[in-house]
């Protein structure tokens, strides 16, 4: 599987900045926009909890069944494994969709404004994926069997 999209450093070091940087924003959005309307607490709290309960547990078991094998960079590392139990075996890339959910619930608690830069990330880091998955498909020849096995790839049930 080959990839249009573009590998931004030899390990992918161009995403991880542009992922910092879309992180950043949707921060500032949170702490700077407008507040959201006290009608909608309750609601609103409820989804921010479900969602970084879920974003911590996509985000923390992926970081707990990679061990030596974590980096941020969309490349993987040399002589790796594919990870396909725990988080893995939910969805591919636990910690994008950690990172989403748990950012989604920075939005709910803080500004609609954080929405705009959060969608802008969605999309990003679906991108990423994508760059990371055609490195995986080249690095270990089993990744085609275990992206047919998970078929989401960032939030359990929903993408």
């Amino acid at each position: 599987m080959t990839s249009r999209l573009p590998q931004l450093g030899r390990r992918g070091e161009g995403w991880v900045a542009l992922q910092i940087v879309l992180v950043a924003v949707m921060a500032a959005a949170g702490t700077k926009g407008r507040k959201w309307p006290p009608a909608s607490r309750v609601v609103r709290m409820a989804a921010a909890g479900l969602s970084g309960l879920g974003g911590l547990y996509l985000f923390g078991g992926a970081v707990a069944r990679l061990g030596r094998q974590i980096t941020p960079f969309p490349k993987p590392v040399e002589q790796g494994s594919v990870k396909s139990t725990g988080a893995y075996g939910l969805v591919r890339h636990p910690m994008y969709g950690g990172v989403l959910l748990l950012t989604l619930a920075w939005s709910l608690v803080s500004s609609p404004l954080a929405l705009v830069p959060w969608s802008v990330a969605a999309g990003f880091l679906d991108a990423k994926r994508r760059r990371e998955e055609a490195w995986l498909v080249e690095e270990h020849p089993d990744y085609e069997e275990y992206r047919t096995s998970v078929r989401h790839s960032l939030v359990p049930f929903i993408w």
